[in-house]
């Protein structure tokens, strides 16, 4: 019997810090033994009788680590000793980051529950001359602190990156952060003077100073002011006013923060494909819209019952939902209910399909748009109401969790 040295008390650990621990205590970079037939396992330092453990990956994730020829079980147990330690206990600390929001940042916020802060960008910080614009800030969040910078770094830049796509469902407007992969593009540059045209790549950077402090920052002078959610979430447009959030903005955000490792895994899905929605709308339309329908089927059950509007019983009853067209239908009579949207849905989703399938694309991706002509006009009611209800249902959804036991 094959000895597996991942023990299950192990089993929630997140893969990328156990891949740095092992890469700096084992070696790398690793390397692969035929592939073809063994494509899942990869031997740390290296293969062969070099091979000290080797790693068996199932879904994304570690699932096996057996050793190798060359394996030490006294290093083995230095690094079950960090493990227990030190992975999966650690002091607490603030992660820091820059984000970026539709509207301007003057003042601060903090969830007394969560723990999270919005500051505004440091005084010698890169500001926008517009308005329309992606305006910095500075989100600061509870991660737990690891002896190894790398792993503290590694758990910083994930839950910035997590709370920031939360922060673009529950904050209207746009919440994003800068890509970790770029590409360079052909740019004007000094929009107030002369023509400047040159190559270049998107890129930010403010000194806001340590990336990772033992206690949250002061608070700035002015406060972000606190709406009532109907309020808030009805208010359309940007209308000059700077950043403002609902009242219950901390009580969402540990309602994120609550979320069993399934459930949150499904939302952050959703959460990445609504971010991808609005960084598709530039390159592709049809594009920007499959992405709208993948954040909803993030969320919905395969196969299972769903409480939808029933035709034959002329109400709302707990049916078996097969297809992909109803659980997509189902969800949004669920969170956000419209009995008289299901027509529309429809539309959404066989548009969705056509996309999807290589039948369909849309007409601004077709350079064949003319604003008033039904073709395109259809289209585009279409894309924006869809993005009105995939925002309103996933905020639903996660109100409609128990409440947080923070």
């Amino acid at each position: 019997m094959t000895t597996n040295l991942l023990p299950d008390s192990w089993s929630h650990l997140d893969t990328g810090e156990l891949r740095i621990l092992l890469d700096e205590r084992i070696g790398g970079p690793g390397q692969y033994d035929d592939r073809t037939t063994n494509p899942d396992t990869l031997y740390l330092p290296l293969g062969g009788d070099s091979c000290r453990v080797a790693l068996r990956f199932r879904n994304g994730r570690i699932a096996v680590i057996t050793p190798g020829p060359a394996f030490d079980a006294g290093e083995w147990e230095r690094v079950a000793a960090e493990v227990e330690g030190s992975l999966l206990v650690g002091p607490r600390k603030v992660g820091r980051d820059i984000s970026f929001s539709s509207f301007r940042v003057s003042g601060s916020w903090q969830g007394a529950q969560s723990g999270v802060q919005i500051l505004p960008p440091p005084e010698n910080a890169p500001r926008a001359p517009f308005e329309l614009a992606e305006h910095p800030f500075i989100l600061e969040f509870p991660i737990q602190g690891c002896d190894r910078w790398r792993i503290t770094n590694h758990r910083r830049m994930r839950e910035h990156r997590k709370l920031t796509l939360l922060f673009n469902v529950l904050l209207t407007g746009r919440t994003n952060l800068q890509p970790r992969r770029t590409e360079r593009f052909w740019a004007e540059v000094g929009l107030d003077g002369p023509s400047d045209i040159r190559f270049v790549q998107p890129f930010y950077f403010a000194d806001f100073g340590e990336a990772v402090a033992d206690t949250l920052s002061p608070p700035a002078a002015n406060r972000l002011p606190e709406v009532d959610p109907d309020e808030y979430y009805t208010r359309l447009g940007h209308v000059g006013q700077d950043l403002r959030v609902p009242a219950n903005f901390d009580a969402s955000i540990c309602r994120y923060l609550d979320l069993s490792p399934d459930r949150r895994a499904k939302f952050d899905r959703a959460m990445f494909w609504l971010d991808m929605a609005s960084r598709e709308w530039a390159v592709s339309v049809s594009s920007s819209f499959a992405a709208l329908v993948s954040a909803v089927e993030s969320l919905t059950d395969r196969g299972v019952a769903h409480r939808a509007y029933c035709d034959q019983c002329q109400g709302y009853c707990q049916h078996e939902v097969p297809g992909a067209t109803e659980r997509f239908r189902a969800f949004f009579e669920q969170y956000a209910p419209g009995t008289g949207l299901r027509k529309r849905r429809n539309a959404m989703y066989a548009l969705r399909s056509g996309i999807l399938h290589g039948s369909t694309l849309m007409q601004l991706d077709q350079d064949l748009a003319f604003g008033w002509d039904p073709p395109y006009w259809d289209e585009r009611e279409l894309h924006e109401e869809l993005w009105g209800l995939v925002r309103v249902a996933l905020r639903n959804w996660l109100v409609a969790l128990p409440t947080p036991s923070h």
